[in-house]
């Protein structure tokens, strides 16, 4: 298979054609090498260590399409990397006379390393844009079913009522969550310069005083933060951003995993703008968006644990370590990426069924509240007699067929005590209300409008 082949996205439609997928194929990453090479030889001569006219000729020689990426790929093979033929090819294209000024004093870790923070960068750009839609698609949607009651779900079955706008603004505060570690970690990204074995001296050999200055004229020159060490094993930038990827995929997957469960044709409650077709039945809409997101979420983890594993790194420079980074960090990187896309797209057209969800709530016939019940006539028959009396009605309402409120009203001890259960004597035990789910929400509204204040 080509490289080109090998980044079509066939086998990948949850990233396939998504800007991040742009962003972190072969022609990126080249990209991002020469901006590296150009950005290193335009440092040394803003600190005159190499002629003006040395760094113009690198920068418009260090132009993407005039590279091989299958030659390059295929002759990586000999030295185990793709920066040692690129450099090869770079010198070639800027000239005898400037050629020398190359990748001077840089090792091939420098460039490449350097190159997946610039890829990474822009990657995760991309990302942050599609939280930011993700954000405020589910604030809107938090903010509109604020007092939509539904039925809470604990081990797949009903518990207590609460509200549809609570679970979105749950939703949401993970995507904000996924926002704060995403930004801390594309802004602490650092280039990388060490030279062969992390000590700079091949730029002190070619005239520099001060490394440490053309450490940070390098980094502006990429747009990169500038590292305290060179980092060739010390490889805490991998490990932030095997961690925000990973937490980022795990946001969105369960998002995913929600309305997979609520999209259930015996559930109905919420539903995708506009579901996927199948192959072989014509009446199925089904949920992809939601579906694509929540692989993504399964394969993160495992593909950050390869990063995390990737710390040890015997020596100045590790064999197999540094390498076994490479595909992993880029099939993070895009597939983060196409879960965002995906998880915008599906909170700006997300349906919500408020009937369904109140349909729900009346399922058990009014057990759904019992633990209110409970709180409720505790004060009145103590609390060993109103749990037997609750556990007994409940058997009864699923044996007869008839609602926690008809049996609650059958009961002497109840219709007998309204005064101490804060019921008007004149009105009445109105169990139908004290027995209705929709008023049994707890704290979900003011939870909601409290989650809705974070920005």
């Amino acid at each position: 298979m080509t490289p080109e082949e090998s980044g079509t996205g066939l086998l990948g439609p949850g990233w396939a054609g998504s800007p991040a997928a742009s962003a972190t194929d072969d022609t990126a990453y080249l990209r991002a090498l020469l901006d590296a090479e150009a950005a290193l030889t335009r440092a040394q001569a803003a600190l005159g260590l190499a002629p003006a006219r040395a760094a113009t000729a690198v920068t418009e020689a260090a132009d993407a399409t005039r590279f091989d990426v299958r030659s390059l790929a295929e002759r990586a093979l000999g030295g185990g990397n793709p920066v040692i033929p690129l450099v090869a090819d770079l010198t070639g294209a800027v000239g005898a006379e400037y050629g020398p000024y190359v990748h001077r004093g840089a090792t091939s870790q420098d460039i490449l390393d350097t190159a997946a923070m610039l890829v990474s960068v822009r990657t995760l750009d991309l990302v942050l844009a599609d939280l930011a839609r993700t954000e405020r698609a589910l604030a809107r949607t938090a903010a509109a079913h604020r007092d939509t009651p539904m039925p809470g779900r604990t081990l797949t079955q009903h518990a207590v009522p609460t509200t549809f706008g609570l679970k979105a603004a749950g939703w949401r505060s993970l995507v904000l969550d996924a926002r704060d570690r995403v930004t801390r970690v594309r802004v602490s990204l650092p280039a990388q310069l060490g030279g062969a074995a992390g000590t700079l001296a091949a730029f002190e050999a070619y005239g520099a005083e001060d490394t440490r200055a053309l450490t940070e004229a390098f980094a502006r020159e990429v747009g990169l933060a500038a590292p305290q060490l060179p980092w060739h094993t010390l490889r805490t930038p991998i490990a932030d951003l095997a961690g925000c990827l990973a937490f980022t995929a795990g946001a969105f997957g369960k998002l995913a995993a929600d309305v997979l469960t609520l999209s259930r044709t015996e559930i109905a409650e919420v539903g995708e703008g506009s579901g996927g077709g199948s192959s072989a039945m014509p009446h199925k809409a089904n949920p992809v968006r939601s579906t694509l997101v929540a692989a993504a979420a399964r394969r993160a983890p495992q593909l950050a644990a390869t990063l995390y594993g990737s710390m040890v790194a015997e020596d100045e420079r590790p064999a197999g370590a540094w390498h076994a980074e490479w595909e992993p960090l880029r099939d993070l990187l895009r597939l983060v990426g196409g879960a965002a896309r995906d998880a915008a797209e599906l909170t700006e057209g997300l349906r919500v069924d408020g009937d369904a969800m109140r349909h729900h709530l009346d399922l058990t016939g009014g057990l759904i509240v019992s633990e209110r019940l409970s709180a409720a006539l505790t004060p009145v028959l103590g609390r060993a007699r109103a749990k037997e009396l609750l556990t007994e009605l409940a058997r009864r309402t699923r044996t007869e067929g008839r609602t926690l409120a008809e049996l609650l009203a059958e009961q002497p001890e109840l219709t007998d005590n309204t005064r101490a259960l804060g019921i008007d004597p004149d009105l009445g035990l109105d169990l139908d209300e004290l027995t209705d789910p929709a008023r049994c929400t707890g704290s979900a509204g003011t939870l909601t409008d409290r989650a809705l204040e974070r920005r």
